[in-house]
Formats: C-alpha cells, sequence, structure tokens
C-alpha cells in the first residue's frame, strides 16, 4: 500500500444501505396509513339529522288586560288584543273574529273581582256601566245590609271586605227579684261575609285600611235580614268579631233566631194550669 493513499468505501455497499432506508420509509407509511384506515373503519358513525320541521301555531287575537283592574275598577283603557293559542281560548274569552268591536262596548264597565295584569277578559266578571255593582256582586238569594260600626266595635278596624265575621249582642237585662241588673251577651249570627268598609270594597293595593269604617255592608239571606233587624233594636250594642281565615267556610253555631218572637236562647218553658210562660234560665 502507498502511503498518503486514501481510503474509499465501495460505492456498491452506500447504495445497498440507501435502498434499505428506502424500503423501511416505505413500511411505516404502509403501516400508518393500515392503522389510519383500521380507526376509521371501527370508529362510530355520526349520523346527522335534519332539524325537524317547526309548526307554525295557530292564534287569535284575545282581549286581555294590560294592567292590574281592581274590583270595582274600570276597564277604559285597561284591555287590548293578543294573540293566543287557539287550542288554549277558553269559553268566555272575547275574541276578536266573535266581537271585533268589544273594547268600545265595555267601556265604562267595572269588574266584579280583580283581574291581573295579561288575564283574558270575560264578560260574567263585567257589569256594564250604569248597572249596580254592589247588586251585581251579590249571589242569588243574598242581600246586603248596613250596620253601623266603629274601632272599638269592629275589630280595632282590621276588617276588610271579604272577611268574614260573627255578630255578637249585649244587652242590659233590668234587675229583679232574682238579681241585680246585669249585662247578656249572645252570638247573633255566625260566619257572615262583609261586603264593603264604608264606600271600601276592598283593602288598598298593601292590604291595608287608610281609615276605620262607620258603616259595614253585610251579606245576608232573607232570614238573616229580618233577625239582625231585631238585634239591632234590641241591643245595647252590637260587636264584629273577625274570623280567622282557616274556617271562614265553617258554620259554627246556629244563628239566635229565637230573639224574632222575643224569647231568649237560655229561655226555661214553664206550663201552669196549661198557660206556658218563659223565663230566663241563665246567662252566658
Amino acid at each position: 500500500m502507498v502511503r498518503g493513499e486514501e481510503f474509499s468505501r465501495p460505492k456498491g455497499i452506500t447504495s445497498m444501505k440507501t435502498a434499505q432506508l428506502a424500503v423501511l420509509g416505505l413500511a411505516v407509511a404502509a403501516a400508518g396509513g393500515a392503522g389510519y384506515i383500521a380507526m376509521t373503519m371501527t370508529a362510530p358513525q355520526q349520523v346527522v339529522q335534519a332539524a325537524p320541521e317547526v309548526q307554525q301555531m295557530e292564534t287569535e287575537q284575545v282581549l286581555v288586560a294590560i294592567a292590574d283592574v281592581p274590583m270595582g275598577g274600570d276597564v277604559t283603557g285597561m284591555v287590548e288584543w293578543k294573540d293566543w293559542p287557539v287550542e288554549a281560548i277558553q269559553q268566555g274569552f272575547i275574541t276578536k273574529t266573535a266581537e271585533p268591536n268589544a273594547i268600545e262596548e265595555i267601556a265604562g264597565s267595572v269588574v266584579r273581582s280583580p283581574m291581573l295584569t295579561g288575564e283574558p277578559v270575560r264578560r260574567a266578571k263585567l257589569v256594564g256601566a250604569g248597572q249596580s255593582f254592589m247588586s251585581s256582586i251579590l249571589p242569588p238569594g243574598k242581600r246586603a245590609v248596613a250596620m253601623q260600626v266603629a274601632a272599638d266595635t269592629s275589630a280595632g278596624g282590621f276588617i276588610l271586605p271579604n272577611d268574614y265575621v260573627d255578630i255578637i249582642m249585649t244587652r242590659r237585662q233590668p234587675a229583679s227579684e232574682s238579681g241585680p241588673e246585669k249585662f247578656v251577651t249572645e252570638t247573633v249570627l255566625t260566619n257572615i261575609r262583609v261586603l264593603a268598609i264604608d264606600q271600601a270594597i276592598q283593602e288598598d293595593e298593601e292590604g291595608r285600611r287608610v281609615k276605620v269604617g262607620e258603616t259595614a255592608t253585610l251579606e245576608l239571606d232573607s232570614d238573616q235580614v229580618e233577625l239582625l233587624t231585631v238585634a239591632q233594636q234590641m241591643a245595647d250594642r252590637l260587636t264584629l268579631a273577625l274570623r280567622s281565615i282557616a274556617d271562614n267556610t265553617d258554620k259554627t253555631g246556629e244563628d239566635a233566631t229565637h230573639l224574632m218572637s222575643g224569647g231568649s236562647k237560655n229561655a226555661i218553658r214553664m206550663i201552669k194550669q196549661g198557660v206556658v210562660t218563659e223565663a230566663a234560665g241563665g246567662t252566658r
């Protein structure tokens, strides 16, 4: 070997290594492609469903309150037409198709009971202009009767319209041979609805009275009207006792109908020689 002669790698070896690298690269690419195809085939297929077609709801224009209307309040300017689902329209609703001039026709009417914002207007809740409001809110067979009250005879002035009360009579019993003068109390009527206090037919917005009423208007039947009239003549004082809202549907006692004949609830009937007389049998 001659010194300084440069050693050179055979060309055949270099070409062989290059070919091996090319083959290895092709193998890696093929493996990657096969893996991608396998993942694609095993992945869950996502099915894109078309959105269901939205059906247009059929509506009709209904007359509704646009603000709260208190009992006895005028509906003029307080109502307007609003779209309402046809399937939700109930009997008694005022529709524009049936009564296109309803807003003008009910102008000046007042409501028998409070209406809330958005509530459909019903003819049954309206009292036409010029009609008596009090007589329209009375149930069939009932009468409205007024009696004088004061703070000390009406639960301190806390009795409000639509409350229920008992009417208690206090009267003086003259002195007799059996004892001195004394007072007798008796419940004359029970569970009576108060229609109004003075001219107010409902409480204020916060449920309070702004002044103590002097006259209470009560809802009575014809027999109770007569009984109260007699009690007003006999009594030294009539007091209204406020009932709990929890029992204002219960009749806890009988009306004092014995007053109609001038007798006493605790009277004792005595028969002597065929003559019937009554004597007080006790007091409460």
